[in-house]
């Protein structure tokens, strides 16, 4: 009897605590699995076990419905207990409390040899915006400019750098991202032209960590929820191949293949021709 007795008062008191907190719950649970989720590691791998590898670099369109997740919101949303955010407000945040370093896109493809400082960061998470206003009082157009925040509505693409391999100890062919590179869409105010504008390479092993504690959107169940590290690791996006490492200067798809349809066509052949090692290695 007084282990029920001490039970229903431990019961009140919890009751009492969460009550003076004023925090009410939303849904039927409280969300603890996401937050303190822990990455699962990489398999170690040698290099005398490595038969194949190869190198390419990848485009996401976050146009495209498949990719969606990664896209909204374009502003942080509550929902069930659980503030839901876009990848691009995880990097963001992410940048601005330290916990991600960035580095600037050396126009090859990120070799993470020149790490910004958080002023310079956060530098490039702002752009410069000129507008022609009229003074009131003069009746003459001025240019004002001020700078504006970089948002998650204004981040179309990814881009991301991959390594290929086949790991002869496990008998397997593997994928590791090595690096993500958001996209803005710039609109110039005097020519209404867009122009696409890199910001700042992440290092991909390194974003894991917080990856693994924010959630990503599922359209089956609200409660069977992915993170983002895991929507990486369980590949369920959709990205063509843009570049590879070859002999001509590792040049891009795009120098020797002008027709949109020839470039995506380039770009399965590669895929198929590291799907198709993997094939050839086992003998039936």
């Amino acid at each position: 009897m007084k282990k029920i007795f001490f039970f229903l008062m431990f019961c009140l008191i919890g009751f009492s605590v969460e009550a003076q907190d004023n925090k009410i719950l939303d849904g039927v649970f409280i969300k603890e699995t996401s937050p303190t989720r822990r990455v699962i590691p990489y398999t170690h791998v040698r290099e005398a076990d490595v038969t194949f590898y190869k190198r390419v670099w990848r485009k996401l369109d976050l146009k495209e419905k498949i990719n969606h997740p990664l896209y909204y919101p374009t502003e942080p949303i509550k929902e069930i207990g659980y503030e839901r955010i876009s990848l691009f407000e995880v990097i963001k945040r992410a940048v601005e409390k330290g916990e991600l370093t960035a580095y600037d896109d050396d126009e090859v493809g990120g070799q993470f040899q020149l790490p910004l400082t958080k002023s310079a960061a956060l530098d490039k998470l702002t752009v410069e915006v000129i507008e022609t206003v009229v003074d009131p009082d003069t009746g003459l157009e001025e240019e004002t400019s001020y700078n504006d925040p970089v948002g998650a509505s204004q981040v179309k693409e990814y881009r991301m750098k991959e390594d290929w391999f086949f790991d002869r100890e496990r008998s397997v062919m593997e994928v590791r991202i090595i690096g993500i590179l958001p996209i803005i869409e710039k609109i110039s105010s005097e020519t209404g032209i867009v122009s696409k504008q890199a910001l700042f390479w992440i290092y991909f092993p390194e974003a894991r960590y917080v990856f693994a504690n924010h959630e990503a959107y599922n359209s089956l169940n609200d409660g069977s929820r992915m993170t983002f590290e895991d929507l990486f690791r369980k590949r369920i996006f959709s990205g063509f191949i843009y570049k590879e490492t070859n002999v001509y200067d590792n040049r891009m798809l795009e120098q020797y293949q002008t027709n949109g349809i020839d470039r995506l066509l380039e770009a399965q052949k590669i895929q198929h021709e590291i799907v198709n090692f993997e094939h050839d290695m086992w003998e039936f």
